[in-house]
């Protein structure tokens, strides 16, 4: 997948992980923040990122935070599951990184995954 071309839109997504990785999650200017990255995801035909900055704009808004939590590794056969924990801050900004660096094969799966728990919660 290509990944987000217009400069302002770079510019965005990485003003998005600076706050965060700053200042958390600070639900009004997050929400702000990626509804106004969702027309240029749009414009780009990147559906997949369109998606993803619809439902966590929506997500955000709605329980005042990011409840969604880093999607786990499988694991290998035979070899036990560990389930780690994450706070909204860093699975928020996991999720932003894989945005910004969505042409590599495994981030676009992991944003996947996100998309999936964002529809489901």
């Amino acid at each position: 997948m290509k990944t987000l071309q217009n400069p302002k839109a770079i510019k965005l997504i990485h003003k998005l992980i600076e706050d965060v990785s700053q200042n958390g999650i600070i639900i009004n200017t997050v929400v702000d923040d990626l509804r106004a990255l969702r027309p240029f995801t749009i414009q780009e035909e990147l559906p997949l990122l369109a998606k993803a900055t619809r439902l966590s704009a929506e997500h955000i808004e709605e329980n005042e935070t990011f409840a969604i939590p880093i999607p786990q590794d499988e694991p290998i056969e035979g070899e036990e599951i560990e389930v780690i924990e994450s706070n909204p801050n860093e699975s928020f900004h996991y999720f932003l990184c894989l945005i910004r660096d969505i042409d590599k094969k495994v981030n676009e799966e992991e944003l996947r995954e996100y998309v999936k728990a964002l529809n489901e919660y």
